[in-house]
């Protein structure tokens, strides 16, 4: 599954995104580090990981374990949702339709 998680977090839209959680949710973030990623995301030579992501930006958004068993990566559940929006039009559709309900009923 690193290949889908790969491909979407070399899109400028990501990177942008999850830098603005960081900022909004870490005071360790790299900022620098972060403007260079914005700069290089959605270059066909721009290649981003979740570890890669975490090492150099301070980022606490992702998680990564080693391991075959109980190994893998994880993200807070709004970069989770994140993903699986871009993923799945359907979980997209969904988060849509929550939202609309939560406003209709506020």
């Amino acid at each position: 599954m690193s290949y889908p998680i790969q491909n979407w977090m070399r899109l400028k839209d990501t990177i942008d995104f999850i830098g603005l959680w960081e900022t909004l949710n870490n005071d360790n973030f790299n900022r620098i580090e972060f403007d260079t990623f914005k700069k290089e995301s959605g270059k066909n030579s721009f290649v981003m990981t979740p570890t890669k992501w975490i090492r150099k930006t301070n980022a606490i958004g992702f998680r990564t374990k080693a391991g075959k068993y109980g190994g893998g990566t994880f993200a807070h559940r709004d970069i989770a949702l994140k993903f699986a929006s871009w993923i799945s039009p359907e979980v997209k559709l969904y988060i849509i339709k929550e939202f609309q309900n939560f406003i209709l009923n506020y």
